[in-house]
Order: structure tokens, then sequence, then C-alpha cells
């Protein structure tokens, strides 16, 4: 599995003065995404709802809001 192309502006882009610790989304060779983000799984894990769940080696990352607003223009449609 390779990194395809990055999802979205650069955080350099965003705004970001060092461009190294921002949130990221990137599009892989297996069509999967990866997401870099801030890890809140133990903020969030009991707030998830009913139908929701994550498996032993799953995390909760957040984003900024930005990152997946920006994003939405690379995001293939299928």
């Amino acid at each position: 599995m390779d990194i395809v192309r990055r999802i979205g502006d650069s955080p350099f882009a965003r705004g970001s003065t060092s461009g190294q610790t921002c949130p990221d989304i990137f599009e892989l060779s297996d069509g999967n995404f990866a997401v870099i983000g801030t890890e809140a799984t133990a903020q969030l894990d009991a707030k998830l709802p009913a139908d929701a769940a994550r498996a032993d080696d799953e995390r909760i990352v957040v984003i900024t809001r930005e990152t997946l607003i920006r994003a939405r223009k690379d995001i293939p449609r299928a």
C-alpha cells in the first residue's frame, strides 16, 4: 500500500507556518484513505452512537472542519 496523493490542500496552504503537525488526508493505492489527526479515542469512544463501533485496532481521530471542507473537491464521487 502506498500514498497516491493528498486529498485537499496541504497544511501550509491552509495556513500552517510549519506545515509539519497538521491534519491531512491521503488517498492510498488500494483505494482507501489515510487520515492524520489528533487522537481522541479516549474522549469520544463512549460517545459513539449506538449503531457505531470501533475495533480494537482502530482509533478515533479528529481533523479540523477546514481540512475536510477543503478536501471535498478532491474526494472521488465513486
